[in-house]
């Protein structure tokens, strides 16, 4: 197999890609939480209980999982361009959905729309990235990615609640589904960025076609069910910290529900900032392990801090920072392990399958550190997180290891 060359572009033609790419990212995370931060309002517009409206996310993710996997095989196929509108048109048909609901069956069919909207974006995303960005850049690349999914998280609830707080949660969603058209009118009009060459399928003398065993032959690669199984853990850690997190730290050290709050926003804030530091640190891929290595165990020192040790209240935003830090400079390295498992010719696959791990622990994750919470167990939250972070350092050289080992599966 041949490797695919890139194309000789300049610093703005790369930065051009990399911020229609990650304005398209930050959107698929802004619509994630449509509409947890406004479940309040939905429970008693519909009269449904809190686990009724998390089942809606259990059906988002899982949904989102499946076609993940399968719309990497399209971008392969077809290319990003086609796949990524048809994506960002499920997002904005689902929020105008969402805000036309009469009952809960209708969010749940939208939950459906809009989970098939999200499964396209990471296998598009990436292959866009590694397929049009210098190599020399892509580390900054995958920390733009992760920056902007950082303040998609953000922005939702801080736009959504407080015009739901003005209007209703109706209106909220349709201005969520105003915005999701905008950002595809500014995509549309750059869309030039996302033509993309189909990438060459290696095969035998005298084949007319790629079988279908050449399609599927990246799934012998052990290192990218390595991958898979790291984003399915990093996965549960990060829907731990968003969900239950706050509420353990404020239940162990007496925090102000105010204070408890601010929490996820430093840790989104100071995950932020530790990517762009991480692109730095990524710019060399052979370091890419120990840079996860030691971004994850920072953040897993603070967690036993928050669940063991005696620390005070204002303390604590302080700590969900300082992890939020290290899980910040790991993320860029984290993309280029995917990157260096990756055959030059089957992008959108390997992305698909290995990211279709992140919406399995982000489905799974809450009703473990749920049913902690239930039992009034919060430092096991926190220890819980501490343990499955300590298990992404495993992983991160595993695939290493695995990768070394089995050079010629590629």
């Amino acid at each position: 197999m041949s490797a695919i060359p890139v194309p000789v572009r300049g610093v703005r033609d790369d930065a051009a890609v990399i911020g229609l790419v990650g304005l398209a990212h930050g959107l698929s995370h802004y619509c994630q939480l449509l509409l947890a931060p406004l479940f309040p309002w939905l429970k008693d517009a519909f009269g449904v209980s809190y686990a009724q409206l998390g089942l809606l996310l259990t059906l988002f993710f899982v949904v989102s999982c499946g076609v993940q996997t399968l719309s990497g095989f399209l971008v392969d196929r077809h290319g990003p361009r086609p796949i990524l509108f048809a994506g960002l048109a499920l997002l904005a048909a689902a929020a105008f959905g969402f805000a036309a609901s009469t009952g809960w069956w209708m969010l749940a069919a939208f939950s459906v729309v809009a989970g098939v909207g999200n499964g396209v974006f990471h296998p598009v995303d990436y292959t866009l990235l590694n397929r049009k960005v210098h190599p020399a850049r892509l580390g900054h690349a995958f920390s733009v990615h992760g920056i902007t999914g950082s303040l998609g998280w953000a922005l939702a609830p801080a736009m959504l609640v407080p015009i739901t707080m003005a209007f209703s949660w109706r209106v909220a969603l349709a201005a969520a589904g105003a915005l999701v058209l905008a950002v595809i009118a500014v995509l549309w009009l750059s869309r030039g960025q996302f033509a993309l060459e189909r990438a060459p399928i290696a095969h035998a003398a005298g084949a007319g076609a790629a079988t279908r065993e050449d399609r599927f032959a990246f799934l012998a690669i052990p290192a990218v069910w390595m991958c898979f199984a790291f984003f399915l853990f990093f996965a549960v850690v990060l829907s731990g910290v968003q969900s239950f997190a706050p509420e353990a730290a404020r239940q162990l050290h007496g925090v102000p529900a105010r204070t408890a709050a601010m929490c996820l926003t430093v840790y989104m804030a100071c995950s932020a900032a530790g990517m762009v530091a991480g692109g730095f640190l990524a710019c060399d891929p052979a370091r890419c392990e120990r840079v996860v290595g030691a971004g994850i165990g920072m953040a897993a020192a603070m967690a036993l801090v928050l669940g063991f040790a005696d620390v005070p209240a204002l303390a604590v935003p302080v700590l969900f920072g300082v992890m939020g830090l290290g899980a910040g400079v790991a993320s860029p390295s984290r993309d280029l392990l995917v990157k260096r498992s990756s055959p030059d010719n089957a992008t959108g696959r390997v992305y698909g399958v290995v990211y279709s791990g992140l919406d399995i622990g982000q489905a799974v994750a809450p009703l473990l550190f749920g049913t902690l919470m239930d039992l009034q167990r919060p430092a096991l939250v926190w220890l819980g997180i501490a343990l499955v972070q300590g298990v992404l350092i495993l992983s991160a050289f595993n695939v290493r290891k695995v990768r070394r080992t089995a050079p010629a599966a590629a």
